[in-house]
């Protein structure tokens, strides 16, 4: 098991946190991010920066029992297919019997974006949305471990 993070657009709290978490189970944890981050790790992948590099690289690197750290539904949907488990930074699990409604609300709201709408974009990210992610990965990764 290891953990892989999407570090593209992950806050460095969350990173934090992976990391803690990574060293209190002795589960090494992978960053991906384009070249153009400032990320130290242990196992830090550079990509390019051509659209959608850091999502190929995280499938390929995807094995069954890995927990994945996206807020990329697209990936997470991909993921989950390999038997993953994936998390989003605020501490959402995806899951397979919900990921499908998550891409037709992705879909939704882009064509109402092209034909001129508007959307609200995320939160500011608070302490609580850390101590979630925390309690959530911490959940899983000792779920993963029993298994």
């Amino acid at each position: 098991m290891k953990i892989v993070v999407d570090a593209d657009a992950c806050p460095r709290a969350v990173l934090q946190i992976c990391m803690s978490i990574g060293g209190k189970y002795k589960i090494p944890v992978w960053t991906v991010a384009s070249f153009n981050h400032n990320i130290v790790s242990d196992h830090h992948v550079v990509v390019g920066s051509a659209s959608q590099e850091a999502d190929i690289k995280v499938i390929n690197l995807t094995e069954p029992g890995d927990i994945i750290i996206t807020q990329d539904w697209g990936l997470a949907a991909m993921v989950l297919g390999k038997s993953a488990c994936c998390l989003s930074p605020s501490g959402r699990e995806y899951r397979k019997d919900s990921i499908e409604f998550l891409l037709e609300e992705r879909e939704l709201k882009a064509k109402f974006r092209r034909g001129g709408g508007r959307t609200k974009g995320p939160s500011k990210r608070r302490r609580e949305d850390d101590e979630w992610f925390k309690a959530s990965l911490e959940r899983i990764v000792t779920s993963q471990l029993l298994q």
